[in-house]
């Protein structure tokens, strides 16, 4: 027994894959593509790298049409002397000639809003020296991968609910094999007691005794039928399939080669995406100051106008113009805001050191405790396997009095039972110890997709 307790926690990593070969391999890969909730993240994922695409977009030009038409009247005006400027030229050149030549001419006033006017512009621009676009760009491709390694973090989830609830059902059909099984003794013994007191060789008793253990199982099989309905309802909903779909089901045997004792195995939960999905925020953190201390930087803008005006809606050569230019913006003052964003972000930092080392020792504490519970799963069901082997043997021999006359009729219910109850047990304590596998697996993030 005390050798048997050296085995290895291999068994929970490498030997993953046999575990999970045939009918259960398939049906973890068809979950992972039909789990609605998995096709949700997917979702987001998606949405996320459309908002990349976005931040992107921020460094290529912008180009849109403008136009505009306008009618004015009144307003202020702007007076052009042309009268008293040219009326004494007129004058003396009218004396000089001698004729009325040059006409007297009044000045001229104009309203300074345009009248029946349109403008028609083409504008492009485009940032040539903003820092805020690439700290916002580098933020978005974070959360990008912070999604992705969200979608990990739930195929992990859903393999292990996958496994354990595939073992659930497997647990659930051995019930109803032993309790079929049972059932048919407890059967036996019925028509034979019942054989007995009709000539006039048993008792009553027995025969009360016999028709309760009939009842007694026929109610623990319909039970067993109903846990593995159950079962194979949670499984299918777990791969978006209807619920009364028929499992495949497929024995798993528990690996027997070793090549390290499970008190030696090193827990290791470096590769839990919950750590890399922190170490991620921490990026984020730190991209998104970068951004907030870059609000004194200056923004250089590049812009060109394509454009056409006049009145009337006159076209020709002087209509077309263009305006091109740089514009600079250097943010002075706003009401400290900025730094308040800041400050805030650096509390967002420290609060991100302190759950890093509070979820690493939880993660720690988690698969210490998973692989704890594999030693005892283990242990219980080495424990089984001795007590169904004793209690087969006790049957036997208890089975082989009662025909003989030696033992009566409890004594050999009571054996019954034992063996039983001996065979449920192992089959428990099997499963129970592949699901127990399978959390270990989920702990250290040893699963390795395809």
């Amino acid at each position: 027994m005390k050798r048997l307790l050296f085995i290895t926690l291999i068994v929970f990593t490498q030997s993953a894959s046999s575990q999970t070969a045939g009918p259960l391999d398939a049906y973890i890969k068809e979950a992972l593509a039909n789990n609605l909730i998995l096709q949700q993240k997917n979702i987001t994922l998606e949405k996320s790298l459309i908002s990349l695409k976005e931040a992107r977009s921020y460094f290529l030009p912008t180009t849109y049409f403008d136009g505009s038409y306008s009618l004015a009247q009144g307003g202020r005006e702007i007076t052009i002397p042309v009268g008293d400027l040219l009326n004494p030229v007129y004058q003396t050149l009218n004396q000089l000639t001698g004729s009325n030549k040059f006409p007297t001419i009044e000045n001229v006033s104009e309203q300074l809003l345009p009248n029946n006017f349109y403008d028609l512009r083409i504008k492009t621009s485009v940032p040539v020296y903003n820092p805020a676009l690439k700290y916002n760009r580098g933020i978005k491709e974070q959360e990008i991968k912070l999604k992705g390694n969200e979608i990990d973090i739930y195929k992990r989830e859903l393999v292990k609910e996958i496994k354990q609830s595939y073992y659930n059902i497997l647990m659930a059909d051995k019930a109803i094999h032993i309790y079929t099984s049972a059932l048919n003794v407890v059967n036996e013994n019925l028509r034979t007691n019942q054989s007995l007191l009709k000539n006039g060789k048993g008792l009553p008793a027995y025969v009360s005794r016999a028709e309760s253990e009939v009842k007694s199982v026929e109610t623990q099989l319909s039970n067993a039928n109903n846990e593995k309905q159950k079962a194979i309802a949670y499984f299918n909903s777990l791969r978006n399939a209807n619920l009364a779909d028929s499992v495949i089901l497929s024995e798993i045997n528990l690996p027997e080669e070793t090549q390290k004792a499970i008190q030696d195995y090193a827990d290791n939960i470096n590769g839990r995406e919950e750590l890399k999905s922190l170490a991620i925020a921490k990026d984020i953190n730190y991209q998104t100051l970068k951004f907030n201390k870059a609000y004194h930087a200056p923004r250089v803008n590049a812009f060109l106008d394509l454009a056409a005006q006049d009145f009337n809606f006159k076209v020709n050569n002087s209509s077309f113009f263009y305006l091109g230019g740089v514009q600079l913006t250097v943010p002075i003052f706003a009401g400290n805001r900025n730094l308040y964003a800041i400050k805030q972000t650096e509390f967002d930092i420290q609060s991100n050191e302190l759950s890093d080392k509070h979820l690493r020792k939880n993660l720690e504490l988690a698969a210490f405790n998973s692989k704890s519970n594999a030693k005892n799963s283990y242990n219980n069901f080495i424990s089984s396997i001795k007590q169904e082997e004793a209690a087969q043997k006790y049957f036997k021999l208890i089975d082989r009095g009662y025909k003989e006359g030696i033992n009566n009729f409890i004594e050999m219910l009571d054996a019954r039972n034992q063996l039983t109850q001996s065979q449920l047990q192992k089959e428990l304590t099997r499963y129970r110890l592949l699901a127990a596998m399978a959390d270990y697996e989920r702990q250290t993030s040893s699963y390795t997709f395809n």
